[in-house]
């Protein structure tokens, strides 16, 4: 009997937990207004160059699919260096392990390189070219 009680009350305590974040009581402000903090933030972020969303163009979305990746490969990249690096310090002496562990850092770092040094020409040619 225990053991159902103990059950029941987990069950209920998760249930409340995943189903309690959807009873926020924050006013919204209607859709066609905009709140004075984000009309600031929008001026800062169209001075800044940024699109703040509602004129998005083509560029600007490619830029951001753009950006999205190379951040993407850039994680990777970590990730290959810590695998890299794990398997190194795992190898307990095996020198396949070691040499393996070896060409997936250099492996890593030059794909690195391949990865900033594209940044750059997208970024040179996005500043001088597209938002001329």
């Amino acid at each position: 009997m225990k053991k159902h009680l103990n059950l029941i009350f987990s069950l209920l305590i998760l249930t409340a937990l995943l189903i309690l974040p959807y009873f926020v009581f924050a006013q919204t402000a209607p859709s066609s207004e905009i709140s004075p903090m984000a009309a600031k933030l929008n001026a800062v972020a169209t001075g800044g160059g940024y699109s703040t969303g509602e004129n998005a163009g083509l560029f600007t979305i490619i830029g951001t699919i753009i950006s999205a990746v190379l951040g993407l490969l850039g994680v990777i990249f970590v990730i290959l260096i810590v695998y890299a690096g794990f398997e190194w310090m795992t190898a307990a002496g095996n020198e396949t392990k070691v040499e393996k562990a070896t060409a997936t850092i250099k492996h890593s770092v030059i794909g690195l390189i391949i990865v900033l040094s594209s940044w750059a020409i997208w970024d040179f040619i996005y500043w001088n070219f597209i938002m001329k």
